[in-house]
């Protein structure tokens, strides 16, 4: 597992290249506050909006995760952690004024589209 990196899935790339033609400024997979250990994949921070592309393996997905055949108890172990961690990642930047946006992987790459049209509401309305 060491060698998977979490940076730059295609969904993560799609989005920020359709975001780019918008003209918002933004960074990509740093952290919104640099005393969290957190980071997301897009900060728009004069909006303090962070946007998070979860892929439904990594994060759960109720419609598409399927837990491996081997190890199956280590595995829920993980994802569960995961998913406990995003929440509770989400709400600290919540409480610190952020609005986070978290987007699951077959969305972005499904309606690309109406996933940009949802993001542009979210900045707008900032």
């Amino acid at each position: 597992m060491q060698a998977n990196v979490g940076r730059e899935t295609r969904a993560e790339a799609l989005l920020r290249n359709a975001l780019r033609s918008y003209r918002f400024r933004f960074e990509t997979d740093t952290r919104p506050e640099v005393d969290l250990r957190c980071s997301a994949d897009l900060v728009f921070r004069r909006r303090k909006v962070s946007v998070f592309v979860d892929g439904c393996f990594w994060h759960g997905c109720p419609q598409h995760f399927v837990a491996p055949r081997q190890n199956k108890a280590w595995w829920a172990e993980k994802i569960a952690a995961t998913v406990e961690r995003d929440k509770r990642k989400s709400a600290l930047l919540r409480a610190r004024g952020w609005t986070v946006v978290r987007l699951w992987e077959h969305d972005v790459l499904a309606d690309l589209d109406g996933v940009v049209a949802k993001l542009l509401g979210v900045l707008r309305a900032r």
